[in-house]
């Protein structure tokens, strides 16, 4: 019985993050500004500073234990998934050439990276999907950051290896370079 209420509940957050969740975080980042760090940095120094970004919040979650842990959690979520959004934009950008990405193209490749079912068009089924994916992430690192001082180290080296490992995923699935034909040749 509580895992179907553990379930229901999971459900309920993810529909909450796939309606509006996504969309304002996505609305929230600047793309001149990733665009510019993959121009200024490289590809792998800006997944880097990503990584240690996402670090950084899931050490402040996870140092004072469950008091931390209340008010923490919630935001190093929101900020893992920023860093998340953040790479893979840099990734499309490096590939692509364009930093300029829509909302929707944007979904379907996170989905398309997390193994959700996307179809062509963005629908609340693959963006449940996607939110309950993230929220699984989320869920199975929540119970070691009740431990102070070994939470934050916890939760820090997860964040970080989480957007290493993503990065990764996301760079492989894009292996082939996008050839951009210029007028005339």
């Amino acid at each position: 019985m509580k895992f179907k209420k553990m379930g229901a509940g999971m459900k309920i957050q993810a529909s909450r993050l796939s309606n509006k969740g996504f969309k304002q975080i996505f609305d929230r980042i600047d793309q001149l500004n990733i665009k510019k760090g993959v121009d200024k940095m490289g590809i792998d120094k800006f997944i880097e500073q990503c990584a240690y970004l996402a670090a950084g919040s899931g050490v402040i979650s996870g140092t004072g234990g469950m008091l931390t842990m209340v008010i923490g959690v919630p935001l190093d979520f929101v900020n893992l998934l920023t860093q998340q959004f953040r790479v893979t934009m840099a990734i499309m950008y490096h590939n692509k050439g364009s930093y300029q990405i829509g909302f929707e193209e944007f979904m379907s490749f996170i989905a398309t990276s997390l193994k959700v079912d996307a179809g062509v068009t963005l629908t609340k089924t693959m963006m449940e999907g996607v939110a309950e994916k993230m929220l699984m992430v989320l869920g199975t690192r929540t119970a070691e950051r009740l431990v102070p001082v070994v939470g934050a180290v916890i939760g820090g080296t997860a964040n970080y290896f989480f957007i290493k490992r993503m990065a990764s995923s996301i760079k492989k699935m894009h292996t082939e370079p996008i050839v951009i034909l210029v007028d005339g040749s």
